[in-house]
């Protein structure tokens, strides 16, 4: 339990609303609470809601006409006693009930303290607390579903197995080091553990597989749209942002810069690069604007490669063709309207007709959704610490092949028992909770 009793709003300080939440959490909060609370009785029982106002302790002075949350330590959000506030949502009015809170003896909270007193008392893992602000932060349904899966403790889950067949390697390893003078021990071998091994390995490896498909869901697809100057590439770019963004015009490098747009399909998200048409030109800033469409283009995950379906196929379009094979691409003949092809995907950009290549897109990344219905490691923090502990057993699996003493071999594998328990918090530094939590507002 901490010692202090922390306060914040938990809801948006930026505009007025409806209703305002205003939170406590602290051995003290019942104490905060009374000093600024009226209601018909001070003996809180939780998992009640009580009517009652918000008083300035000062000259007794009305405030707000509100209904207070309360839940008792340990079965509360941060496992300590808590009490949410809920006013109405005038910005004056929640700011003074914050005011007259800390002055009554809380202290303001930080960023996210509410969610690390709830990992440090045990009600969360440290992967249900990036979760918490994974799902705040989710702007599509698919990161929202991904968040959902995460805070119900999917990656424990997930992770639990794999920490315990190490955890057991580990100590019947330790045994036989420590009491090498008990036969009722048994002596484990080489040839005992390398199966072990190899089993673990490959099970992390899916895990790896599932995790990129993750990836892909959750910070979406980097996507550059190329083609010659004036075949539709900004036209194609405002029907799928269905938005104005690029300057669409007759007239050929109307596009100088890079456009950019986010667009969330059902199955990913594009970040979308309406680049300059690419050709060569004599025009020093086109020229400059052609480079980036070409660094963009070697940055790309995915290629839409725009054809003008009107007419032939030139040598520009050959080049294009030619500079992305081999590329993950999908190539679109656009101006349907006038000429249509069968067989081919095509678009009339400029009358918003694109769903064949929106279905194309969805069935390219549909397999990506399996992520999204089984547990997976779902951020930088998670997958780059399981990348490590993976490289701990692969040391671990050379070494045994090579008839490393088994001592030895041990202190991979206790490393990459570490490395999977940093993921859920049960190693953790002061300093990375810090920067976790710190991306959290302040209320959360």
């Amino acid at each position: 339990m901490f010692e202090d009793t922390i306060a914040a709003v938990s809801t948006s300080m930026l505009s007025a609303g409806a209703i305002s939440i205003v939170r406590l959490s602290g051995e003290d909060c019942f104490d905060v609470l009374d000093k600024v609370f009226r209601c018909r009785t001070h003996e809180y029982e939780g998992y009640r809601i009580y009517y009652g106002h918000i008083i300035d302790p000062q000259d007794q002075e009305v405030v707000d006409e509100v209904l207070v949350s309360i839940f008792r330590a340990p079965h509360s959000f941060t496992g300590e006693n808590m009490a949410e506030i809920n006013c109405h949502g005038g910005l004056y009015v929640t700011r003074r009930i914050l005011t007259l809170l800390l002055a009554a003896g809380a202290r303001q909270a930080e960023k996210g303290e509410f969610s690390k007193r709830a990992f440090l008392n045990g009600r969360i893992d440290l992967t249900q607390a990036e979760a918490i602000n994974d799902l705040i932060m989710a702007d599509s349904r698919n990161n929202a579903r991904l968040a959902v899966n995460s805070l119900s403790g999917s990656i424990s889950r997930l992770l639990t197995p794999l920490i315990n067949d190490l955890e057991q390697v580990i100590a019947h390893i330790e045994v036989n080091i420590d009491y090498p003078e008990y036969d009722d021990n048994g002596v484990i071998t080489a040839g005992e553990i390398e199966p072990l091994i190899a089993d673990w390995l490959k099970r992390c490896d899916d895990i790896m597989e599932r995790a990129e498909s993750t990836m892909v869901i959750k910070e979406g697809v980097d996507t550059v749209i190329v083609g010659k100057p004036n075949v539709g590439k900004s036209s194609l770019l405002n029907a799928l942002l269905a938005q104005d963004k690029a300057i669409v015009s007759e007239y050929a490098g109307t596009t100088r810069d890079l456009v950019e747009g986010d667009i969330h399909l059902r199955n990913v998200t594009l970040h979308l690069i309406d680049t300059a048409g690419i050709h060569e030109s004599q025009d020093y800033v086109e020229s400059i604007g052609i480079q980036k469409s070409l660094e963009a283009l070697d940055r790309a995950q995915l290629v839409i490669i725009i054809i003008d379906g009107s007419e032939a196929e030139d040598k520009q379009d050959q080049e294009i063709l030619e500079m992305t094979e081999g590329r993950n691409r999908i190539i679109v003949y656009n101006k349907a309207d006038i000429r249509p092809r069968e067989g081919e995907i095509c678009v009339s950009a400029l009358n918003g007709d694109i769903s064949q290549l929106t279905d194309k897109i969805n069935e390219m990344f549909a397999h990506d959704q399996i992520a999204l219905q089984e547990p997976s490691l779902n951020n930088e923090r998670q997958i780059s610490l399981m990348r490590q502990a993976r490289r701990f057993i692969r040391q671990a699996e050379d070494q045994l092949s090579s008839g490393v003493p088994l001592d030895l071999v041990s202190e991979d594998i206790q490393a990459a028992y570490r490395c999977l328990r940093e993921i859920l918090g049960q190693y953790a530094r002061e300093d990375l909770l810090d920067g976790i939590f710190s991306r959290f507002c302040v209320g959360k």
